[in-house]
């Protein structure tokens, strides 16, 4: 983890690269998957086996295949036999649209894997965005089976010439090779963005180390855990900090890898979030694993702040959680007969935001069964009628 210092004027000022759109095809149980308005703290709700976790790994396999390369990625999730849905033959297909930030066209990132002979390959991949506000979009990027073309320079038109540049082998991704040169800075935009992401599963024996943190996680830290006195932080020769926990009444520190669980936890989330030079994208699995349910509200309301100078994306079951959170921030996931997955934004939900106009909180709505949806004990999850999509 990064080292958390006060951030400086030119740090709070950088508008972070934002996610709008997703579409999944054919991963696991994700036959056909739309997230449209896509917000900066996304939140997943569902039942045990309703793809929360699926959705959540088509972002780290994306950053894997980035990361180590797309036959790492392929063969750790069991290849096309493992990651393809049953009874489907078509590629395993992810595309999102993004923005580098406020001033820039909105971007789209298109790519499409299959098994072949000696592998996984890249049977598509594009990027293309739309110049100004008249005209159809244009592919300034555009590969099939490592053979294609892409356009150089700051902002790709149109009308600029398309360099055929073949790649060593189809199991590369071309944004990602392309992304190493000068020559082709917003190919390297998006490389840069998705090599940058932070998922986090944030195992207990992961928190356990020495991790780098500085004095605003170890003030929040304090007042979120009963009796905590205070952080004692020694720098390490390499750079991180060995921490002890002084709690009372008791006169001796411990160190951090025998604190509990639950303070490590916490500890952990927060080093991430008031990061000042945050991942571009931070996804996080169930945050309410050992944290009292008092303190998830308050983590739900750091997650939002944190998601002014990153994109967060969460999957709980914690109504306590849920209750900090707004309609349009929280997708419920479900099965449906065929055994896919289907999403609902919860703000689609019928009579949901009158609800909350009236006062009502999101989590007190799911438990009491109004969203008509993601209930484990009512049809399988699936819908019932009730608060039915709009």
């Amino acid at each position: 983890m990064r080292n958390i210092n006060q951030p400086g004027k030119d740090d709070t000022a950088r508008s972070p690269a934002r996610i709008e759109y997703l579409r999944v095809e054919n991963y696991r149980a994700l036959k056909s998957v739309e997230l449209k308005q896509v917000t900066p703290l996304t939140v997943l709700l569902g039942p045990n086996g309703s793809g929360k976790s699926t959705l959540f790994d088509v972002f780290s396999f994306l950053s894997e295949c980035f990361q180590f390369g797309l036959r790492h990625a392929w063969d750790r999730r069991g290849r096309a036999r493992e990651l393809k849905t049953r009874g489907q033959s078509g590629p395993v297909v992810i595309e999102l649209k993004y923005r580098e930030n406020p001033e820039l066209p909105l971007i789209t990132y298109h790519l499409a894997v299959n098994e072949g002979k000696r592998g996984p390959v890249v049977v598509e991949e594009w990027l293309q965005w739309k110049r100004g506000s008249y005209g159809k979009p244009f592919r300034f990027l555009d590969y099939r089976d490592g053979h294609g073309r892409a356009i150089s320079g700051e902002m790709p038109d149109a009308s600029d010439r398309r360099i055929e540049i073949p790649l060593r082998s189809p199991d590369l991704i071309a944004v990602n090779t392309l992304g190493q040169f000068a020559e082709h800075p917003r190919v390297a935009a998006l490389r840069e963005f998705i090599t940058d992401w932070y998922i986090s599963y944030l195992s207990i024996d992961d928190t356990r180390g020495q991790p780098e943190a500085g004095p605003q996680v170890f003030e929040a830290l304090r007042q979120r855990v009963p009796r905590l006195e205070r952080v004692l932080a020694e720098p390490m020769p390499d750079g991180r900090l060995l921490l002890q926990i002084k709690d009372a009444p008791f006169d001796q520190p411990v160190l951090s890898r025998f604190a509990s669980d639950g303070t490590l936890k916490m500890l952990a989330y927060l080093i991430v979030l008031y990061d000042p030079h945050p991942p571009q994208f931070v996804g996080i699995e169930e945050p309410e694993n050992f944290l009292h349910p008092r303190l998830l509200p308050e983590l739900a309301e750091e997650c939002r702040a944190a998601s002014e100078r990153t994109q967060l994306l969460v999957t709980t079951h914690s109504p306590f959680f849920l209750n900090a959170l707004r309609p349009k921030e929280v997708r419920v996931l479900y099965r449906d007969e065929q055994g896919y997955t289907q999403v609902v934004r919860v703000a689609d939900i019928q009579g949901v935001p009158e609800f909350i106009q009236a006062g009502a909180s999101l989590g007190h709505l799911w438990l009491e069964g109004r969203f008509g949806v993601g209930d484990p004990l009512v049809n399988a999850g699936a819908p019932t009628g009730k608060g039915a999509k709009r």
